[in-house]
């Protein structure tokens, strides 16, 4: 793999000199985690099979859960958190992995997201680690067939240590991002003794949670089972 060319600038440097007048206006609403949220709630939801940085997300107005994990991991550290991504992750196969930009205020951890699933966004910082965040994504975490799918997550990771990818930036080398996440050790938040007896998603949850979603961007599961 052949690395972007050093220019003497830190990949924040290079996205604010990336951005254009109209996008500095833009950017200086995101004052904060929830203000990050709302510019990725008006964005619509990518069906794309491609990967978008932090800036083309901008220019286009357009991300699916991994852009929108990595341009609000951008923007929380252009207002002073660590740039992290966390994954959530499902059985492959029987629903799709999701990502999201954690954040902490104190002692508690919160996170930035998009998804096409209304309840797999926007958290408050409340939870006092990364189990407790990861559990509350689980209610909400289900497959068009309304099966629970949330089993583990991996991470966080730090995306300053992959600065040299000008992640930020350039399109280049997401998919080596995407990769070493998957890398990361799986931490399990149920048995699969507990995955045997979860119930399903009752009719009124699912359809409030896939309320606004395009259909096009909903995971297809290659098998039913649990």
């Amino acid at each position: 793999m052949s690395l972007p060319r050093a220019d003497g600038r830190t990949e924040a440097e290079r996205f604010e000199a990336s951005l254009r007048p109209r996008e500095r206006r833009l950017a200086a609403r995101w004052t904060s985690p929830v203000a990050i949220q709302a510019f990725l709630d008006a964005i619509p939801y990518s069906t794309e099979p491609i990967y978008r940085c932090p800036l083309r997300v901008v220019r286009d107005r357009r991300a699916h859960c991994f852009d929108g994990a990595l341009f609000a991991a951008a923007a929380l550290r252009r207002i002073g958190f660590p740039p992290l991504v966390l994954e959530l992750v499902a059985p492959e196969g029987l629903d799709d992995v999701h990502l999201l930009a954690p954040f902490r205020r104190g002692r508690h951890w919160g996170a930035v997201a998009k998804s096409n699933i209304v309840g797999l966004r926007f958290r408050d910082a409340i939870y006092r680690s990364f189990r407790e965040l990861a559990l509350s994504f689980f209610p909400c975490y289900f497959s068009v067939h309304r099966l629970r799918t949330l089993r583990g997550y991996r991470g966080p990771m730090n995306l300053r240590a992959y600065d040299r990818l000008h992640w930020m930036t350039s399109d280049g080398h997401l998919e080596a991002i995407a990769d070493r996440i998957d890398e990361f050790r799986l931490v399990r938040l149920i048995t699969p003794a507990m995955a045997a007896r979860l119930t399903l998603v009752d009719q009124r949850t699912y359809r409030a949670g896939l309320l606004g979603a395009d259909p096009k961007g909903l995971f297809r599961p290659s098998r039913k089972t649990r």
